[in-house]
């Protein structure tokens, strides 16, 4: 016999993070029963009506929810790598200075602005190559946006120049 103990059952405390991401899929599981059960049951020739694929989604939802806290329990989930914050951070900083730019500063200099913040996250560190590189590439895209294909992005002052 050995007596060495199992290193995968040492603790047995549930895996917290699996533990949060079942509790996160009950609660949104019933988020949706709940707002199906607001809508009227409206069936007519059918028994299918607007509530229907709701209901599946909350189901499947449900039990993917009670899988992963089975499986948070017996620690079943593999060993996670050390998570790096600071890419992170660049890239939801560059979305949050996408989000106030839009209106201001038009699509281009928003967008650009998140392209070099996501690029230095990746480990692209010249900001003063990638933010003129992503400003062109996003103006770029937003001439065929609005030109080609008629669709309305907002407009600063670069986009402007090209009205």
């Amino acid at each position: 016999m050995s007596t060495g103990s199992n290193p995968k059952h040492e603790t047995r405390r549930p895996d917290g993070a699996a533990l949060f991401i079942a509790i996160f899929l009950a609660a949104l599981a019933g988020l949706i029963f709940w707002d199906v059960a607001r809508l009227g049951e409206v069936t007519g020739y059918s028994p299918v009506g607007p509530a229907t694929v709701p209901k599946w989604i909350a189901v499947c939802l449900a039990g993917l929810a009670v899988w992963t806290a089975v499986a948070a329990f017996r620690r079943d989930f593999p060993e996670r790598e050390h998570q790096e914050v600071s890419p992170v951070l660049w890239i939801v900083g560059g979305l949050a200075g996408q989000m106030l730019l839009l209106k201001t500063a038009g699509f281009s200099i928003a967008t650009g602005v998140l392209f070099a913040a996501t690029a230095f996250a990746f480990g692209k560190r010249k900001l003063w190559i990638s933010l003129p590189v992503g400003i062109a590439i996003c103006l770029a895209i937003w001439l065929v946006f609005a030109g080609l294909l008629q669709l309305s992005l907002p407009a600063g002052p670069l986009e402007h120049l090209f009205l």
